[in-house]
């Protein structure tokens, strides 16, 4: 190869390196505001979403957005609802507003959020070859929304129906469902919460086989990844 030729492979080079290396920083952007909005929701003593926590959800899916470079109709449509679902919630927070005429925008909104995000993300890093540390910061992150929008299911269920998600001896709470949704979607199940009703218990199912659909996608994309990597010339 010429002098000029390596030059100009190395001109080429850096730039796509320092693209990854930003895709990193980003992924590691979001599972951390991710981390923050999961705080805020935990703590919560009641059903009711916090507002707080929804604005930390949306700053998640503007970076979501950002990094994964989401196409421009999906942005628009969720940026719709989301920016409404915002402002009401801003607006209802400073007239002291609360119970069920905030509690549910909230709630339906954050589902919207937490199913666009992780769409976006796997949309992202399907076509994507290389096992790197944006690869699993992708992973960890899309689980982890997952499993936040599963618990925003329930959430909206408990808002809307006047029966507790989880029997009258059962503490119901934005925490108490998070910690459920989890269990679910690992399949841990540790019995201590189980959500009453048909339509509960269906969800409960669809999220346990989403998780373990999530995780066997997740390790052929880590494989294929290892795979390429090994197999490309030094």
């Amino acid at each position: 190869m010429a002098p000029t030729d390596t030059a100009n492979a190395e001109h080429v080079d850096i730039p796509s390196l320092r693209g990854r290396e930003g895709q990193s920083l980003g992924y590691a952007v979001i599972l951390g505001l991710l981390i923050v909005s999961y705080g805020l929701c935990a703590i919560q003593p009641s059903t009711d979403p916090s507002p707080w926590a929804f604005l930390a959800m949306l700053a998640t899916v503007a970076m979501v957005f950002y990094v994964t470079r989401a196409r421009h109709l999906v942005q628009r449509v969720s940026w719709v609802v989301l920016s409404v679902a915002g402002a009401a919630a801003v607006v209802a927070t400073l007239f002291g507003v609360d119970g069920p005429v905030l509690a549910i925008p909230l709630s339906a909104a954050s589902m919207v959020a937490l199913l666009v995000a992780p769409w976006a993300i796997i949309a992202h890093q399907v076509n994507r070859r290389g096992l790197d540390l944006e690869a699993l910061l992708a992973a960890v992150t899309a689980y982890i929304l997952v499993g936040m929008f599963f618990a925003f299911v329930y959430n909206l269920m408990s808002q809307i129906s006047a029966d507790p998600i989880f029997g009258e001896g059962s503490p119901d709470s934005l925490g108490n469902q998070l910690f459920f949704s989890f269990t679910a979607l690992t399949t841990t199940g540790y019995g201590n919460l189980v959500p009453e009703g048909s339509t509960g218990q269906g969800i409960a199912v669809a999220e346990a086989i989403t998780g373990q659909f999530f995780l066997i996608t997740a390790v052929a994309r880590i494989m294929r990844g290892a795979s390429a990597k090994r197999s490309t010339p030094v």
